[in-house]
């Protein structure tokens, strides 16, 4: 029979965790238990108001995105799996109905959204951490009986340790390829803001959340090459899916390296090319919180890093305001653009969202750029594949500063010589632009209507998220979204 966890068994656990930190406590206080006891004593009432705000427009972007993510067959396919696997009915399945082990509802939630690329990044990290945070959060939530206060404080805590971890790597990434170290995706990246939040909803002590931390930093993957196929969603489900299974077995006594962060062969020396500072890790809280200065939602669907281009390129078309057909050259430049990769028509939405060119040309012939841009009536069309054709990094850009690596200029270029040049340096949606509720409101309005919930009920669900604090329970929200 299975042992029950006793009160007793559980303070044996605890020890057992302290014991391994103590006895490295010659070599100085472990990276991992430094940023715990940061981390852990982090509540509702300490936050600021735009922490706040920004947890709660993650929630509602995270589900916008998941909804358009139903659609998407690898989403379907592990969900489906989930369900036939079974198992402790701890948390929904978002617009299903089941309700599954919490670790696996994560997965697949998080898949639904990542799948649809339409969720949130990082100014710095392009990392999709509120996705990891929206499906952990909701899942481990509605299984410990938090209430939306706690989410919401477990997800700011969250933010802030996925943001300092990729600091503290602090390795260079390819233009638009959101990898981390050798080619590894940025997944890697977030499943630390999933295994804080869920540490905190479980009330781990510091030295459990220290072995969570180091668990995560052994399990997870995951290859930046895969970002261009269905391989990118698998890595958000295993960053949800490793961040609860970590804080479920460190919470139960499980230990590990306690230098697993900062050691030779440890994770910020392996994912940092032999670098890694861990000075970022444990530097004081202050009153500006990363979730707070770091949060992109994203407006249109795609790679954030295609988002200050798109933006940049319906500025110029609009200040052209000439017919696509005069259009002879879209010239293109930024901190990070250093090839405007494949100019051949994409074959689908996977392809699309990833691609400089058809973003740019989609923006010049529409002047605009939205959701339905993703979509094949969109994609295959003659107007866009020779404008594709038309883009090229520009030779001799004009000086520009920019404050955020994944700042662009489009120049476009007419029949008649003249040129219309604009900037975008942080995107719409973005904490230095300053993220709007209507924006935000607009997007889920948008995108629920394919989750199959009624209109009635997704707009309950919005105005729910929009005062979670008030709600007891996490479950007040999650039940809800039942299609």
């Amino acid at each position: 029979m299975p042992l029950s966890l006793t009160r007793r068994r559980l303070l044996q656990s605890a020890a057992a965790a302290g014991s391994v930190f103590r006895a490295s406590a010659q070599r100085g206080t472990p990276a991992a238990l430094a940023l715990a006891r940061l981390l852990q004593p982090v509540n509702y009432g300490q936050l600021p108001a735009i922490a706040i705000r920004h947890a709660k427009v993650i929630l509602a972007s995270t589900l916008a995105s998941a909804a358009a993510g139903t659609t998407y067959p690898s989403a379907r396919i592990v969900r489906d799996l989930v369900k036939e696997q079974g198992g402790k009915a701890e948390a929904a399945l978002w617009f299903d109905g089941a309700r599954e082990p919490a670790n696996e509802a994560a997965r697949a939630n998080a898949m639904l959204s990542d799948a649809a690329a339409s969720d949130d990044s990082d100014l710095r990290n392009v990392a999709h951490t509120g996705t990891c945070l929206t499906a952990v959060g909701l899942a481990v939530g509605e299984r410990a009986g938090a209430s939306g206060q706690d989410l919401l404080a477990a997800m700011a805590a969250g933010y802030e340790a996925a943001g300092r971890i990729g600091e503290s790597v602090g390795q260079t990434r390819e233009a638009l390829s959101g990898s981390w170290g050798p080619g590894f995706h940025a997944s890697v990246i977030v499943a630390f803001g999933g295994v804080v939040t869920a540490s905190k909803l479980l009330r781990l002590t510091d030295e459990q959340m220290a072995h969570a931390i180091g668990i995560t930093a052994t399990s997870m993957g995951g290859l930046a090459i895969g970002t261009n196929s269905w391989a990118r969603e698998y890595h958000a489900g295993n960053a949800a899916l490793c961040a609860v299974n970590a804080a479920l077995a460190a919470g139960r006594g499980y230990t590990v390296n306690p230098d697993m962060l900062e050691a030779q062969g440890g994770f910020l020396k392996v994912f940092g090319g032999g670098a890694g500072d861990t000075s970022n890790l444990t530097r004081a809280l202050s009153g500006e919180w990363e979730i707070a200065r770091y949060l992109a939602i994203k407006l249109v669907p795609g790679a954030h890093a295609l988002q200050p281009a798109v933006e940049a390129a319906i500025l110029a078309a609009r200040q052209a305001g000439v017919a696509p057909s005069d259009v002879t050259q879209i010239l293109v430049s930024g901190p990070q653009i250093r090839s405007v990769g494949n100019t051949q028509p994409p074959k689908d939405m996977v392809e699309a969202i990833h691609s400089l060119a058809y973003y740019l040309a989609s923006a010049i012939a529409d002047r605009d750029f939205s959701w339905v841009h993703a979509t094949p009536e969109k994609i295959h069309r003659p107007e866009v594949a020779r404008l594709m054709a038309l883009v090229a990094i520009d030779p001799a850009p004009a000086p520009v500063h920019y404050d955020w690596n994944w700042g662009a200029t489009v120049t476009v270029v007419t029949r008649s010589g003249g040129r219309f040049t604009r900037t975008v340096d942080a995107p719409r949606g973005s904490a230095p632009r300053g993220i709007e509720w209507s924006d935000v409101d607009a997007k889920f309005r948008a995108l629920m209507p394919q989750s199959g919930l009624p209109g009635a009920r997704s707009e309950e669900t919005l105005r729910k998220i929009h005062e979670f604090e008030n709600a007891r329970r996490v479950a007040e929200l999650t039940g809800m979204l039942r299609s």
